[in-house]
């Protein structure tokens, strides 16, 4: 028997893009309140999968005998539980399954590739409901959807395994009292369900760009996770929306620079200090790509803001070359939706870079009394850099010990000690 990693590799990549379109496609034939059924049948498919290619070798085509696997086990379900109300038959769409003579046929339609992507975005939806809190809905997506295990996700987000037992369970739970029907939205419903998935989505990529609960600065897997849900949504006429071009461009600018984001010896390097000849231009490309496609309709979303921020940066040659009055404005447009701490900050180290260190002070002294932003890393940090460009060490070593004490990043806690650091040499 010859070495196990192509098989190895093989099964875990198929777990991470199938197993969530799996579980899909069983809570559709199960229903909704037997999801733990629909993951148990998925977790068996896998480990015959595992058993049999060990001994037998890779088959032609291991995705279609993975799914063919999962169908003949799920029939097994279906005929071993006809009897016993575990399934409810009456439901449109599963009325055909509680007879032999069509159930077949019905399984085979189930498992059509279009039906099952079908299923997988509203499975997305179905998890970003508005009533299931944000961490919840990202938990659920990440374990149910993209294959993680709950270790994974705790990892991600430095919480403990229990806690996210505790969210999976409650989002379960909250889907067998619901009992819901898997659907896409349509309309107005469309719209309003959408920002919740797209804001699903940004947070994992998020996540994985700035790992602010990891020891890993940037977490690849889940900005490849991001990444292939954006893709999914694209991939359907109804979720093919303006501003899911937008995300989609928006992450691919940012991914394009994770790499250079990352110095040798595993610390975080500030934009102006980025090597340019490392950004992915090929990310980059796709991020024109889908940045022009986002230009349809009628609506301007955040994300169509941010991207074109995030294009500003990409496009230029240099950070001393950058567009700094376009990343103005594009700031400016972001606040005229609503106040965000984030992007006011940002916006004052912008015009720190436009206008000089006189003007980046006053504005941001004039958010001073915000409460909010005193507990925000990030302001104190900006002032640090502030207070170092108008020659006041002192001020900027106080400011950046507050940064410090209000970060959990170790990537942002040891760019600000190396700062102070250099304070004193």
């Amino acid at each position: 028997m010859g070495t196990t990693q192509p098989i190895d590799d093989t099964l875990n990549h198929l777990f991470r893009a199938e197993s969530g379109k799996m579980v899909a496609v069983l809570i559709k034939i199960f229903g909704i309140q037997n999801i733990g059924l629909a993951e148990d049948v998925v977790q068996e498919a896998l480990l015959a999968a595992m058993e049999s290619w060990k001994f037998k070798g890779l088959p032609d085509n291991p995705r279609a005998w993975l799914y063919r696997v999962a169908k003949n086990k799920a029939i097994d379900q279906l005929r071993k539980r006809r009897h016993d109300q575990v399934f409810d038959f009456t439901e449109p769409g599963r009325i055909l399954l509680s007879s032999e003579y069509t159930l077949q046929v019905t399984m085979d339609d189930f498992f059509d590739d279009q039906k099952i992507q079908n299923d997988f975005l509203a499975m997305m939806f179905a998890c970003c409901h508005p009533e299931i809190h944000i961490d919840h809905q990202i938990t659920f997506i990440l374990k149910s959807l993209c294959g993680f295990s709950t270790r994974e996700v705790a990892r991600a987000f430095l919480t403990e395994e229990a806690t996210i037992s505790k969210r999976i369970y409650r989002t379960k739970t909250f889907f067998k009292e619901e009992r819901m029907r898997l659907a896409i939205p349509e309309g107005h419903e469309l719209e309003n369900r959408s920002a919740s998935v797209l804001q699903a989505i940004y947070q994992i990529f998020n996540e994985g760009y700035k790992a602010t609960h990891s020891d890993q600065l940037v977490r690849k897997d889940l900005i490849a996770q991001a990444l292939q849900l954006g893709q999914a949504l694209l991939q359907h006429p109804l979720t093919r929306l303006p501003e899911v071009y937008a995300l989609m461009a928006l992450m691919c600018y940012h991914a394009a620079r994770s790499e250079s984001r990352v110095g040798q010896e595993g610390q975080l390097v500030l934009l102006k200090d980025q090597d340019r000849s490392q950004w992915n231009q090929e990310l980059i490309h796709s991020g024109h790509a889908f940045l022009n496609k986002a230009a349809f309709g009628e609506r301007v979303s955040r994300y169509h803001i941010e991207a074109a921020l995030a294009y500003e940066h990409c496009a230029a040659s240099s950070y001393d070359n950058t567009n700094w009055q376009a990343i103005l404005g594009y700031y400016d447009l972001l606040l005229d939706q609503g106040f965000d701490a984030v992007v006011y900050v940002n916006r004052c180290m912008a015009l720190l870079e436009a206008s000089g260190v006189k003007v980046a002070k006053d504005a941001l002294q004039k958010v001073d009394d915000i409460k909010v932003l005193q507990k925000y890393y990030l302001y104190h940090a900006a002032w640090g850099e502030l207070y170092l460009k108008s020659q006041e060490p002192t001020r900027a070593r106080r400011a950046w010990k507050r940064a410090l004490d209000l970060t959990q990043s170790p990537a942002e806690r040891k760019l600000l000690e190396n700062k102070m650091q250099q304070l004193e040499e």
